[in-house]
């Protein structure tokens, strides 16, 4: 039996379905009342209920699973407990099950992310998970570092980006566009995931997923117009002033519209290299330039 949390997701459900077509028996723990159920509910597949922040709640989920893939999470949220109680203390509660039940491997999706952990509360508390994960030297372990993710239905940064860029007539960018990213497109990241079971190679390693070509924010974000049909003027606005509204807006509205960690995921370089992925999963993703034609193909332009 393999466990995914988070299996109704976007990456979460093409894994289970990859699963499925290897002849795994799959069980899914996702949470009362999700939303996306409907990308799994017609799967052959065990759907178990629960909240990974109530532990007692957990303790048969883990019977006779072999393998589990976590990747319950949240990403963006104005509460930082909300991230904390979520990302920290659901996953120790889900390594503590998979103890008591001895899984022999844990396969944690993480984040890019926890490479910068004073960029956000996100990023802080994937560092934290990672090190819980690490931390358990009962059990084997694979960490997953995907870089900004994309695909139709998804990532969810993506895609605010995408509507952010529909929204202007003249889009007000954040300095003059020139950090480098290497997004990936969910598919590689589920075709990824599925190499990492039964691989001996990747125990107690962490690996990064990024998609095969680097792109300017300023090239991405035109690419993503152009992939809709639209081509808009730009209007660059210096760092410094989108730091000084990020900070008068921090002190003035609850849920501002965009926060000095907006900021930083614009103007940060975003680069890592993933030879060991290709080395021991023959992971090989595509390019954006190639993938984007898969996120808006089917969309309203």
């Amino acid at each position: 039996m393999i466990l995914v949390t988070g299996g109704t997701g976007v990456i979460g459900s093409k894994l289970v379905k990859g699963l499925l077509n290897k002849g795994r028996k799959v069980r899914v723990l996702a949470l009362p009342g999700d939303p996306n159920i409907s990308n799994i509910k017609d799967l052959k597949c065990e759907i178990v209920y629960r909240d990974i922040t109530d532990y007692d709640s957990l303790k048969s989920v883990c019977k006779g699973v072999k393998a589990l893939y976590h990747m319950a999470a949240i990403i963006i949220s104005n509460i930082k407990e909300e991230i904390w109680k979520i990302n920290v203390v659901g996953t120790e509660n889900i390594i503590n099950c998979a103890l008591e039940a001895e899984v022999e491997h844990f396969i944690y999706i993480s984040s890019i992310a926890a490479d910068w952990p004073q960029g956000s509360d996100y990023a802080k508390s994937k560092v934290a998970t990672e090190e819980l994960v690490k931390s358990r030297k009962e059990m084997k372990y694979t960490i997953i570092r995907p870089s900004l993710i994309y695909g139709p239905g998804g990532g969810q940064e993506f895609m605010m980006f995408s509507k952010y860029l529909k929204k202007y007539l003249i889009v007000p960018f954040i300095g003059i566009g020139n950090a480098n990213k290497n997004p990936v497109f969910v598919d590689d990241i589920a075709k990824g995931l599925l190499s990492v079971l039964d691989n001996r190679k990747t125990y107690n390693k962490t690996y990064i997923f990024n998609g095969g070509e680097e792109i300017s924010i300023y090239n991405l974000a035109r690419l993503i117009l152009k992939s809709q049909g639209m081509s808009k003027p730009f209007i660059f606005i210096p760092v410094s002033l989108w730091k000084f509204i990020a900070f008068i807006l921090d002190k003035t509205m609850k849920n501002p519209p965009f926060n000095q960690y907006t900021i930083s995921r614009i103007t940060h370089d975003i680069i890592f290299n993933n030879t060991d992925a290709q080395k021991d999963l023959g992971y090989d993703p595509i390019s954006i330039s190639e993938g984007i034609v898969n996120v808006f193909s089917n969309s309203e332009k």
